[in-house]
């Protein structure tokens, strides 16, 4: 006999009752609107500052041996050889030969000199890494010591990812507020120019280590660069031995995907907000597979760092919690305001804000004239600064063939 439908309910146990349809359902978790970068002005600066924790951290292991007192090439005998050149004066010249703190400061004991440079940099970039907080006063300050260290470091700081840090910490200078150290400065949101000069920096990175390629060895257009890259490259690791080892197949596949990443996608970043964060994807997944297999110091570590610019609040919101009181509710709150109108006039310190922004901008544009010129030109060179600040420069990597020397014991 079939049993009753009341019996079927008691079988069933305490599952509860349905829901019933017709009553009103609690509104969803509300989430960040894209468009907002206030997410992505946090982790861009601590991810400046971890380079520069780094970059600072062996400036203080290296620097004495390298250019101290006696170090292999003392910058002491560099600014007097440069000094002399200028007859013995120390102009406007003579600083926009070599800009450096140390012009103004006691010779006598260039190691001590090197020793503090390197750690007030490093406790500048610490503090921001650890807490989050930054302003333009210690990235200023944080860059002009790296820029003091550059420029008397001669050829031990003659690589492309030291232009490309302090391009890189000029920008970050930009993105914070004045004096604050908020790390939601609710009356100085960060720039959009800032962000699209971000994006620009890893645009001209990535586009003109490919041109150089293409423009260079023919192997990278024969397809056979890799068969022979993972031994050749600077500081091979362990890693490289077995990605050596690979099928021809393999390394050829390897090199038409640098050719796409290098030279396809970094136009990904003018083509809406989707490609964009395609883009950022593509860039960090491929420095993350060239960190796990070679070594480039802090290179490919430093080169995911504009591309950070490529994501917005939405994008990074998933990665920041939503309890009361965090950094993702503080910003929630801001764009229910701005939704609501509730957003009062301008302060006049905005509008100067604004107009330094614009200036930035404008400055950055015209700084990269010489750079695109360079970009479209055959005879395109790579990691060459067009100006004594290293703001806006040239970049590349594998661009030429290395020269060998045979030699022999007789």
């Amino acid at each position: 006999m079939a049993a009753s439908a009341g019996e079927l309910r008691r079988r069933r146990g305490p599952a509860g009752d349905a829901p019933d349809p017709r009553e009103p359902r609690a509104p969803p978790a509300p989430s960040l609107r894209p468009g907002s970068f206030w997410l992505t002005r946090l982790v861009l600066l601590r991810a400046t500052a971890f380079i520069y924790s780094v970059a600072f951290l062996v400036a203080y292991h290296q620097n004495k041996a390298l250019i101290g007192d006696r170090g292999l090439l003392p910058c002491k005998l560099f600014l007097e050889n440069v000094k002399r050149h200028f007859k013995g004066r120390i102009n406007m010249e003579t600083l926009s030969y070599a800009p450096t703190l140390i012009w103004f400061l006691d010779w006598s004991s260039m190691d001590s000199i090197l020793d503090a440079f390197a750690l007030i940099g490093l406790a500048i970039s610490a503090f921001v890494l650890v807490t989050g907080c930054a302003n333009m006063i210690l990235m200023t300050a944080v860059w002009i010591i790296y820029l003091s260290l550059i420029n008397v470091g001669q050829i031990w700081y003659s690589f492309g990812w030291e232009s490309q840090l302090l391009e890189t910490g000029f920008l970050a200078i930009f993105l914070c507020p004045l004096w604050t150290f908020s790390r939601v400065a609710k009356d100085t949101p960060p720039s959009f120019i800032v962000i699209w000069a971000y994006r620009w920096l890893i645009f001209r990175i990535m586009l003109g280590a490919g041109m150089i390629k293409i423009r260079g060895d023919r192997c990278w257009k024969d397809l056979t660069c890799m068969n022979y890259h993972y031994e050749t490259q600077p500081v091979p690791n362990p890693v490289a031995y077995f990605m050596h080892r690979s099928p021809w197949w393999f390394h050829a596949f390897e090199t038409i995907f640098n050719h796409f990443i290098e030279l396809v996608v970094p136009f990904f970043v003018f083509l809406g907000r989707r490609m964009c964060m395609a883009h950022g994807v593509l860039q960090i997944l491929f420095q993350m597979l060239l960190i796990i297999s070679g070594n480039l110091s802090f290179l490919n570590w430093l080169t995911i760092v504009p591309s950070i610019a490529c994501f917005d609040d939405a994008s990074l919101g998933i990665l920041f919690g939503s309890r009361t009181g965090s950094l993702k509710s503080h910003i929630l709150k801001i764009q229910a305001e701005e939704a609501a109108g509730k957003v009062g006039p301008l302060k006049y310190g905005s509008y100067i804000r604004k107009a330094v922004n614009v200036s930035f901008g404008a400055l950055i544009i015209f700084l990269s004239i010489p750079v695109v010129l360079n970009l479209i030109s055959s005879q395109q060179i790579m990691n060459t600064s067009y100006n004594p600040l290293r703001i806006v420069n040239t970049y590349g990597a594998f661009g030429r063939p290395m020269n060998r020397t045979n030699g022999s014991f007789t």
